[in-house]
């Protein structure tokens, strides 16, 4: 089949290259066992491009992920780069993108596999069956809001300042994401927020409310303080459906639901923009779990977060549900065969390599595919 998708692949630093690889086995298998081809770039991003390039991302990587139909990120950052200082850091390659992208809205899904109940530290009866969505503001609110900055006082010490902003388009265009996401599920929204004390808070929760009535009255809508949603996501996660909230909420929230499932490393997450005339929307995927650069380069890590991630990339950049719901199944039996990567490790299972968690899923994938 002739290739027509576009895909730009960004392993970065840490274990990125490693999950990447894997995630590469699973792309190769498409093309010959489900004749689907992809156009593949790869470049540098993060440590990786600072190292090489003296800055976290380039002009030309930014234009090559604007020109493709999706990318695929793995994940930055490193104490090798810790003394650079706030302006060059490896994170603003991530910042960057979503920025110029313009990938306002991160959907992270926190679901409980049945073969992983018993890895969260929770409960298995609070755990079992949670599947929620948290979509998170992610080009605006205090991450990017001005003024911001360190400055130096009268009398010599200093003093840091961020600011929390949000306008009415930013908070629509984001809220129609979830309300169009809770009707393809169970149609409930939860909107969280700080109403109480802060006043971009207020007008947050003033916008969803009045774009709810206008546009989505047949979705159940309820709003939430986010410490209260904190302490209800460990308290009864399964009373959620999607979340939608803030830059900041959501950065905290989705990090401590993940954390329900029993892994950083088993979680994928999408960042999309707005569709254009023709539905397309610029997109960019990735685990939620990060550099991890005590691991990296030992074999040990997690693959399936960023297996999952480009299943996700399947699924919303190219509606391709069959093969994306595919590769989720083939994760799930891998794990219900007992094979476990070292963050996931339970009593009775049998640890194994990245390479080798790559290689079941392909196995699975043979299976299903014979």
């Amino acid at each position: 089949m002739a290739s027509n998708k576009k895909l730009l692949v960004l392993p970065g630093d840490g274990i990125g290259p490693e999950v990447m690889g894997e995630v590469r086995r699973v792309i190769d298998w498409m093309d010959k066992r489900r004749h689907v081809s992809f156009d593949i770039g790869e470049d540098l991003v993060g440590g990786a491009s600072i190292d090489a390039r003296g800055i976290a991302i380039t002009e030309a990587v930014v234009e090559r992920a604007k020109s493709v139909d999706a990318v695929l990120f793995g994940s930055v950052g490193g104490p090798k780069w810790d003394t650079l200082g706030f302006a060059n850091r490896p994170e603003l390659a991530i910042l960057t993108l979503r920025k110029e992208l313009g990938l306002f809205a991160n959907l992270r899904p926190a679901t409980v596999l049945e073969p992983l109940v018993d890895a969260s530290t929770l409960k298995p009866e609070v755990v079992r069956g949670l599947d929620l969505m948290i979509v998170r503001e992610s080009t605006g609110g205090i991450y990017f809001g001005e003024p911001r900055g360190v400055e130096t006082l009268p009398d010599g010490s200093k003093r840091g300042f961020n600011t929390e902003t949000y306008s009415t388009m930013e908070i629509e265009r984001v809220a129609r994401v979830g309300f169009d996401l809770a009707r393809k599920r169970q149609n409930r929204l939860c909107s969280v927020e700080k109403a109480n004390v802060m006043e971009s808070g207020l007008l947050w929760r003033q916008v969803v409310t009045a774009l709810h009535q206008r546009e989505y009255p047949d979705v159940e809508l309820s709003h939430m303080y986010a410490d209260n949603c904190a302490m209800q996501l460990v308290r009864n996660p399964r009373q959620f459906d999607v979340i939608v909230t803030t830059n900041l909420f959501g950065d905290l929230l989705s990090d401590l639901a993940s954390m329900l499932t029993g892994s950083l490393g088993m979680l994928p997450s999408a960042t999309l923009g707005l569709a254009d005339e023709s539905g397309r929307r610029r997109a960019l995927y990735e685990p939620i779990h990060g550099s991890a650069p005590d691991i990296a380069g030992k074999g040990i890590a997690n693959p399936l977060a960023q297996m999952l991630s480009f299943a996700m990339l399947l699924r919303y950049s190219f509606d391709m549900e069959d093969d994306a719901a595919m590769i989720e199944g083939a994760c799930t039996r891998v794990l219900a065969s007992g094979l476990r990567t070292a963050d996931i490790m339970a009593p009775g299972c049998a640890r194994v390599s990245t390479h080798v968690m790559g290689e079941a899923v392909v196995r699975e994938l043979d299976k299903v595919s014979a």
